[in-house]
């Protein structure tokens, strides 16, 4: 069985970053280390000038001494110059190597030994100058240069080498940053529009300029992307609406369709039994719709439909619906509902405003009726199917008694829909 182990992969903020980091410390230590090399060398040449002149003072003091071989004028002239000058050790020769006077610094301690070894470390010998006489050699000055100084200047020059390299890599790293942040910035910016487009739909998000010129242009076309995605999904928003407007509406009259009707009335009961509430169902049915398809053709009957339907949306509250069941014949859901005699106020609203005449095409107009039939739940049925047969029945007992009338559902026995179709 193999197990594989899964690793968070680094962030391009991160890999930046830390390439950054690296390339500054390595440019400022490789700065510092040039800084120190080129300063010791510095000191070096400034320590071995410095030599050469304290021993060629030296053998022009103690030339007379050396001359006339007197030590002790030698020492005192040696000792006078070598106590105030960095000099650790210094001595006097004559022609044949003779030692003639001799001095040297009387220190010890830790810092003292240190000293010495940075001047052994700089310096790479002792400096050796001859004492001429009427240009004759007549001996030798030998020094050995102390490190006081030398230590001062290093240890200044190796401070301010520290200061500057971090003040260096402080720099570098603010504009290291500062040029991660310009990268960065929108790329995570690009990166927060493109995870709300896919997880949250969210394609009115844009992303914000950039200042550099590549990253700008990948937001810009990112953001047209984005535009034209936007436009497809809008224009398919609206198909999907038409298309389930149609398949809910009847073509004609634009009213619903007996599925949404029913759906509607499904929903009205569930509210009226939780509510305790009553809702009514009133079926229409054109009297005479028929003998106008038959006297003035199809264009006039559906003038005749459409026209209805206008009448009829006009007779209702907002929170009503009337809906073309198919043919004929509408139906109309009134909720909620205080009382039976406000449906039949209705109905009756309903059936006086088909008194005025249809206009219909070709300058001729007719008109015609319509025979309601009510039902209320809970008293005339308690399901949809039973609410609209018991409306259905009353209809065509409205019909069968007078045209233009209206017939509430339990006044009388009712009449069979199927029979009376029949």
């Amino acid at each position: 069985m193999r197990l594989f182990t899964s690793k968070t992969r680094p962030t391009l903020g991160s890999v930046i970053g830390r390439g950054h980091l690296i390339v500054a410390l390595v440019g400022v230590a490789m700065a510092s280390v040039s800084l120190t090399l080129l300063g010791v060398l510095a000191l070096r040449v400034y320590a071995d000038h410095n030599l050469h002149l304290i021993a060629r003072s030296i053998s022009y003091t103690v030339e007379a001494a050396v001359v006339f071989n007197d030590k002790a004028a030698a020492t005192e002239a040696l000792a006078l110059i070598a106590a105030t000058e960095e000099v650790a050790d210094a001595r006097v020769l004559d022609a044949q190597g003779q030692l003639i006077a001799q001095w040297q610094r009387a220190e010890s301690g830790l810092f003292s030994e240190l000293e010495m070894q940075i001047t052994r470390a700089v310096l790479e010998k002792p400096v050796s100058l001859p004492i001429e006489h009427q240009n004759r050699e007549i001996g030798r000055v030998l020094l050995i240069g102390h490190g006081g100084s030398l230590m001062r200047f290093l240890l200044s020059g190796l401070a301010g080498i520290v200061l500057c390299t971090a003040i260096s890599a402080w720099v570098a790293l603010y504009l290291a940053r500062r040029q991660l942040r310009a990268i960065i910035g929108p790329l995570h910016g690009l990166a927060k529009v493109a995870h709300a487009a896919r997880s949250e739909r969210a394609l009115d998000r844009r992303v914000p300029p950039a200042q550099i010129a590549e990253l700008d242009n990948l937001g810009n076309d990112f953001n047209a992307l984005l535009d034209e995605l936007e436009s497809w999904q809008t224009h398919l928003q609206n198909e999907n609406e038409t298309l389930a407007h149609q398949a809910s509406h009847d073509s004609l009259t634009g009213l619903p369709n007996r599925a949404f009707f029913e759906g509607r009335l499904i929903r009205a009961l569930r509210n009226g039994k939780k509510l305790d509430e009553r809702v009514a169902v009133l079926f229409l049915d054109s009297d005479r719709f028929k003998g106008i398809n038959d006297n003035f053709g199809h264009a006039a009957g559906d003038a005749v439909l459409v026209a209805v339907a206008n009448r009829v949306r006009a007779q209702l509250r907002e929170e009503d619906l009337v809906a073309r069941l198919g043919g004929d014949e509408f139906a109309v859901l009134l909720t909620p509902l205080h009382s039976v005699e406000d449906a039949e106020r209705i109905a009756d609203k309903i059936l006086a405003s088909m008194d005025m005449p249809i206009a219909l095409p070709g300058d001729s107009s007719v008109v015609t009726s319509l025979s309601i039939g009510v039902a209320v739940f809970p008293d005339h049925g308690t399901t949809p199917g039973a609410l609209l047969n018991a409306a259905d029945a009353a209809m065509y007992q409205a019909k069968r008694l007078s045209r233009g009338a209206q017939f509430t559902a339990g006044s009388e026995d009712p009449v069979d829909p199927v029979q009376s179709r029949s």
